[in-house]
């Protein structure tokens, strides 16, 4: 089969385009215009090349009589999971409309939360790269412009100057043999972490790294209600809806409990209880969980929750990022400073002595 250049290089539409597509088609709907017609109209508007050619796709496909949803499950690099059990429940029940409604909400919340998120994570990364190539840059290229003047001032040097020339001749000698190991290393590690075994430790490890651990939680256990409310209320059945849902976790410790739970339901259990028994879920969750489906009400409950662990998120990257910025200057500083210091207290030792 030959290659499609064209398709190659084609960027994958993001969440933000899939949003708005399906707020626009929601709008188009509820005016009253056929679903055929609503996407001739929104093939015309998408300026996104992959989009524009998947919705194409789709409505030829709905043109010759498939449904909606089996349509876009021919896309499944551009519709997920979550998104066709959406549409296929919805035009089960009639209520395309209202779903689609649902799903835009819910893309639009989760690419806000992970907007806010990339946003306050930005600066702290940005002085990273800049603090480690500044001082790459010093012991690379200026320290060892140095060496030869404390070389002939025939003198013992301190330990830490001493530390400071090791160091630097040891990365401008070996930088490519650093990089080498580094690559190696980074490779081996997500060979190992594409495993099973690797995924489900990895995991595991992540949520007991501190402070950072209970971020991580925190974000799953989010994403995990606020989706599976979407579901419901969207008509699709809990068993699948828990299916879906597992998939989207992005961790491999509670995808393991979410499966449990699936199980359990399959033999008449509540929910409730296999999460609670995990002790992966925090008891407040599994308490309104198992509040929503005594009284019937589990959405909401869900919903609930994941309002309270968006803004729970929010506030603990905003407390994080305050505390790393200070943290990283602190620490950039003293590197700097460490140069610094190695390198003219020799030279000061010299002129004292001199004079």
């Amino acid at each position: 089969r030959p290659l499609d250049l064209f398709k190659i290089s084609e960027q994958r539409p993001g969440a933000g385009d899939i949003a708005i597509m399906t707020r626009q088609l929601t709008t188009l709907l509820r005016a009253g215009i056929p679903l055929f017609e609503s996407l001739n109209a929104l093939i015309d508007q998408v300026e996104q090349v992959a989009l524009q050619r998947a919705l194409t796709n789709i409505r030829e496909q709905v043109k010759e009589g498939s449904t909606f949803a089996k349509a876009l499950q021919s896309h499944p690099d551009i519709f997920a999971p979550l998104y066709v059990n959406m549409v296929r429940a919805g035009e089960a029940s009639g209520t395309l409309e209202s779903v689609l409604e649902r799903l835009t909400v819910f893309m639009e919340n989760q690419a806000k939360l992970k907007g806010k998120v990339t946003a306050a994570l930005a600066y702290p990364v940005l002085m990273a790269i800049i603090g480690t190539l500044l001082i790459s840059v010093l012991m690379i290229a200026v320290v060892p412009n140095l060496i030869t003047t404390f070389q002939s001032m025939d003198q013992a040097l301190p330990w830490y100057t001493e530390l400071l020339i090791f160091t630097s001749g040891f990365l401008g000698s070996y930088w490519w043999l650093i990089l080498i190991v580094l690559g190696l290393s980074w490779w081996g590690f997500t060979s190992w972490k594409k495993t099973p075994v690797g995924r489900l430790a990895w995991d595991a490890f992540t949520l007991k790294i501190p402070v950072f651990g209970s971020l991580i939680s925190m974000l799953s256990i989010g994403r995990f209600t606020r989706t599976l409310s979407t579901l419901l209320a969207a008509g699709v059945d809990l068993l699948a809806a828990m299916d879906i849902v597992r998939n989207v976790l992005g961790n491999a410790v509670l995808e393991k409990v979410v499966e449990e739970a699936t199980a359990s339901i399959r033999e008449g259990q509540s929910i409730s209880e296999p999460l609670k028994r995990s002790k992966r879920f925090p008891p407040i969750v599994t308490h309104m969980i198992a509040i929503g489906e005594k009284s019937g009400q589990l959405e909401e409950m869900l919903e609930n929750v994941a309002v309270s662990y968006d803004s729970a998120v929010e506030t603990r990257v905003q407390v994080l990022t305050s505390l790393l910025e200070p943290l990283m200057i602190v620490v950039m500083g003293g590197a700097v400073a460490f140069i610094a210091f190695s390198i003219l207290m020799p030279l000061i030792q010299m002129s004292n002595f001199a004079g």
